[in-house]
């Protein structure tokens, strides 16, 4: 990995952690890694040139599938953008 790819990495990670958090619990430090099983996916989808849509079709997939949640697809789409937003 590159540093930019290492740089994205922990961007989408520290995104997913801090604003996505579809479960409410980023303010709990033990938990920090709750999330961090989906970054190498959505770090793949960013690098491979997915756009914000297919990003949060992904994230919603997970909160709905994944976790059996009602999911949030405005919320999704918000965070797609900023880690789209990432890329230099």
């Amino acid at each position: 990995m590159t540093d930019k790819q290492k740089k994205l990495y922990k961007a989408i990670d520290e995104i997913l952690w801090k604003d996505w958090d579809p479960i409410g619990v980023n303010d709990i430090e033990d938990v920090r890694d709750e999330y961090q099983g989906y970054t190498p996916h959505i770090f793949s989808l960013t690098i491979h040139g997915s756009d914000k849509i297919k990003i949060a079709e992904h994230l919603f997939e997970i909160e709905t599938v994944n976790m059996g949640m009602n999911g949030n697809k405005i919320h999704c789409e918000k965070i797609a953008e900023k880690i789209v937003g990432q890329i230099e």
